[in-house]
């Protein structure tokens, strides 16, 4: 089994937390403006959180672009949080992609499934 580098597991985490307080913030003010809208983007830092600590590419790049939408978001907003969410994007997808993290997402793709070995060959 490979080992998960600690940089994916804290921010893989940090998003599963504020993903699970802010979903909790925003839920307890129903009468919010797009608050389906909210919510949804809420779900999904948790699910991006969850699936990079068990390895699925996916989710990494899922993680980013959730990002990448905050940083356009906040542009609507002020100066500070652009520079906030732009500072956390820089952040993130400079761990998310380090050769360690990087190879972390490709060996779960190439690793056997339960039960079977590389020797094997379905068909023969």
């Amino acid at each position: 089994m490979r080992k998960r580098p600690v940089a994916i597991t804290v921010i893989g985490w940090i998003f599963i937390v504020v993903g699970v307080v802010a979903l909790l913030y925003h839920l307890r003010h129903p009468s919010e403006e797009g608050l389906v809208w909210v919510c949804f983007v809420r779900v999904l830092a948790i699910v991006c959180g969850a699936f990079m600590l068990w390895g699925f590419n996916w989710a990494r790049w899922l993680l980013v672009v959730w990002i990448a939408y905050h940083v356009i978001l906040s542009a609507f907003h002020s100066l500070f949080e652009v520079v906030i969410h732009g500072l956390l994007f820089g952040v993130v997808v400079y761990f998310l992609f380090r050769a360690q993290a990087s190879a972390y997402f490709r060996d779960r793709k190439t690793e056997p499934s339960q039960g079977r070995t590389t020797d094997d060959k379905p068909g023969v």
